[in-house]
């Protein structure tokens, strides 16, 4: 008798893998400050494992690489993506000869309330994954068998073991027919703008799908850098036809790159955003709808935003619904506790795109 997972799809065409850190997450309760905090609730969270989990979720074959220290704390992640239909066979739990510190990378989250913003507080310095040494890994093992890789700006951040380990990931995939798509998601905790431009601007020739728009290096003149870059004065919300413009000049740059996608976010209170969002696909710029929300925990919006575009473009959605239900899986995370989008059924997520908000029976 065949065994398989009855909440995966019969859907064996896609099979999405994805690398990175996974971190332990310590929140106090009730919107409470971490300085007075007596008490933590836990759970696990990280930008590519978000992914993955939110793809499980809707009942996509999704793979997690990474790793963590072989003790409680890197199991019970392991554990966390595994209840949530995440395949995490090629995870290393990893000894203390293969990573000296051994530990599992930790951040604290101030969940903001009204007018006080959210506060993130890292203590990840010296995590397994950044320690492990990536050399001997075998990406044609890794990487068999699957269809889409996902990476991001933060993993590289880690370690230069990590940053290369990405690059090889790319240059792989590329060569296995893999689509790859890649999110900048700078984090100015880990390493400076500069070193993010100049290490992500290095992926962007094996990206099929990008998510946002920095950072990277899109020089108006390639051989004097000093005329600045294409991107310089973009506003944080950019009109139509000055995202176009942007858009169409990565893709002049990079004309491998067939779908672009970033969200837009406007602060209203810690409580209240909008979002919508751009996309570059098959020669067009779409835009979506407006969404304007409450927020239970922002955490992992964008993660839903990139899972929701990814989910779509695997089921051949038409464009404007791909942009349109990438932005209602971010707003539809706003609302679940937690870093990752647990939403597990697409429906959900079609009546949000949909704005149809009545009691479902």
């Amino acid at each position: 008798m065949e065994h398989r997972n009855p909440l995966q799809s019969t859907d064996t065409e896609n099979k999405f893998i994805t690398f990175g850190e996974i971190m332990l997450r310590l929140t106090p309760p009730n919107y409470g400050k971490i300085r007075v905090a007596t008490q933590f609730e836990a759970s696990y969270g990280g930008s590519e494992a978000n992914i993955a989990l939110a793809l499980a979720n809707l009942g996509v074959d999704s793979t997690f690489f990474s790793v963590v220290p072989n003790n409680s704390l890197g199991k019970s992640a392991v554990r966390w993506l595994r209840s949530n239909d995440v395949h995490c066979t090629p995870v290393i739990l990893s000894s203390p000869e293969e990573t000296p510190t051994n530990r599992l990378g930790t951040y604290y989250l101030e969940t903001g309330y009204g007018i006080r913003p959210s506060k993130v507080t890292y203590d990840r310095k010296h995590s397994a994954i950044s320690e492990y040494d990536f050399s001997g890994v075998d990406l044609d093992e890794l990487l068999d068998g699957f269809t889409w890789l996902h990476l991001s700006g933060i993993t590289p951040a880690l370690s230069p073991s990590c940053g290369d380990f990405i690059l090889r990931c790319m240059e792989k995939a590329k060569e296995k027919g893999l689509t790859v798509s890649f999110d900048g998601n700078y984090r100015k905790f880990l390493w400076t703008w500069d070193q993010a431009r100049d290490f992500c601007t290095r992926c962007l020739p094996f990206v099929d799908v990008l998510f946002g728009t920095e950072p990277y290096h899109l020089w108006k003149d390639e051989n004097d850098h000093s005329k600045g870059d294409i991107k310089d004065g973009e506003s944080r919300q950019p009109s139509y036809e000055e995202q176009d413009e942007v858009f169409n000049a990565f893709i002049s740059r990079y004309p491998n790159i067939k779908c672009i996608a970033r969200h837009v976010r406007y602060v209203h209170s810690g409580s209240e955003n909008s979002l919508m969002a751009y996309m570059w696909y098959q020669g067009h710029t779409f835009e979506s709808k407006l969404f304007t929300f409450t927020i239970l925990d922002r955490v992992g919006g964008g993660d839903a935003f990139a899972s929701g575009l990814i989910y779509a473009m695997m089921k051949g959605f038409k464009p404007m619904d791909m942009v349109n239900f990438a932005v209602a899986s971010s707003v539809i995370k706003h609302t679940i506790h937690g870093d990752g989008n647990i939403t597990d059924d697409v429906d959900s997520i079609r009546n949000l795109m949909n704005m149809n908000y009545d009691i479902k029976r």
